[in-house]
């Protein structure tokens, strides 16, 4: 996942976005500015369930997440995913970490960061009784 946006971020780097020539100040258009800038999707172009994502972050956690399922609330979107098609045309991105990769690897770096944190604050603790 952050493998990807890396990867995304070095192609981006040597294309600098240009001014929209037919930026108009006085009739503006919602997606377009006189400012240069231009925004990517970067994911991997399919949707997932968020089911399928508790799940894959449980097997990966060793432990079964405590799940309240309940109707779908005000700002709750039906379907969602990552279109990639822009990057893929302008920068020839391809999404290369499956979500089961990526997840393993962000429980792999949890796990070490926050246990090295915790260790660290109960080594201080110690220290002070």
């Amino acid at each position: 996942m952050i493998d990807d946006i890396v990867e995304s971020l070095v192609r981006l780097l040597p294309r600098a976005p240009q001014p929209d020539a037919a930026w108009d100040r006085d009739q503006p258009r919602p997606g377009s500015s006189m400012a240069p800038r231009r925004l990517y999707n970067i994911g991997s172009h399919r949707p997932v369930a968020l089911a399928e994502y508790i799940d894959v972050l449980e097997r990966h956690l060793g432990r079964p997440a405590l799940r309240v399922l309940l109707p779908l609330q005000p700002g709750d979107v039906i379907d969602t995913f990552a279109d990639v098609s822009e990057s893929q045309r302008d920068i020839g991105f391809q999404p290369q970490v499956s979500l089961e990769e990526g997840l393993a690897r962000f429980v792999t770096w949890f796990r070490h960061y926050y246990m090295n944190e915790r260790s660290e604050a109960l080594g201080a603790q110690a220290a002070w009784d």
